[in-house]
């Protein structure tokens, strides 16, 4: 992973979540924080939890008397996510998922939606998650599938490419949509200390926006995508943005636009003594 794709800061997340959470992640934000819910914990911890859109349903779905951990790298998505607010306490706190802040066996369900594909080493993340978790414990995770189920987020990078044709980004391919081989993943939480089959589920949904322009600037400015773009000379961000909006309305028509979108859903169970 480059070292950049972890990195959302600046505008990114007031982008990120005016446009990309209900565009994409709103639904499965929906699915994960049931499951969690259905668990019945006493203590959760949620990785990678952005600007909180996870957060925000678990918070509603779980009992006060449980206590909802919510961390991320980023402290500009979790001061976003704070600003927002939930409809009872959570925790915030900066944690890398690498080297978790927290004691062993503390935590009945660890959960993360899309965060996954950015951890630099996974099964070291899955083996800290693994750590936190007490014995019998949960882990549920979702990652993209490959970028071509993901229709939107396909074609403003084939878009991109086009218009960069000897350096087009990649941070869309690479990283969101760069983890979705089943195997692999089942290879990371083995190497990771999981003794369990892990569960996994793929669930299709539609990705819905106001405007092709919408979808472009969700992409194109509230990702790391945007780097990827100022980082080259010519055409600049707005040009790219218009391009792709434009690339968008043409195969999706003006107006409200929908697209497929498609996830992963993994479940596993830690290690019982």
């Amino acid at each position: 992973m480059d070292s950049s794709d972890a990195v959302f800061v600046g505008s990114i997340p007031e982008f990120y979540d005016e446009y990309m959470v209900p565009m994409i992640f709103a639904v499965y934000a929906e699915d994960l924080a049931r499951r969690v819910a259905e668990l019945a914990p006493d203590r959760a911890l949620e990785i990678a939890a952005g600007t909180g859109v996870v957060t925000r349903v678990a918070a509603r779905l779980l009992p006060e008397s449980v206590e909802l951990v919510a961390t991320d790298l980023n402290q500009a998505m979790l001061d976003r996510a704070e600003a927002i607010g939930t409809t009872r306490p959570v925790r915030w706190q900066q944690a890398d998922a690498m080297d978790l802040p927290f004691e062993s066996a503390s935590f009945d369900v660890v959960f993360c939606q899309f965060g996954a594909m950015f951890f630099p080493d996974k099964a070291q993340a899955f083996a800290e998650m693994r750590r936190v978790l007490r014995p019998g414990g949960t882990l549920l995770f979702n990652v993209w599938d490959r970028i071509e189920d993901n229709e939107f987020a396909a074609t403003v990078m084939s878009t991109l490419a086009d218009l960069y044709p000897t350096d087009p980004p990649q941070f869309m391919v690479r990283t969101p949509h760069g983890y979705f081989d089943l195997d692999a993943i089942a290879h990371d939480l083995t190497t990771a200390g999981f003794t369990s089959t892990p569960h996994h589920e793929t669930i299709t949904a539609r990705s819905r926006a106001t405007s092709a322009e919408a979808v472009a600037i969700a992409y194109c400015q509230g990702t790391p995508v945007r780097a990827e773009i100022e980082a080259r000379a010519t055409p600049d961000l707005a040009t790219a943005t218009t391009a792709c909006a434009k690339a968008l309305s043409d195969r999706y028509g003006t107006g409200p636009l929908e697209g497929k979108i498609q996830a992963h859903i993994i479940t596993i169970e830690s290690p019982a003594e």
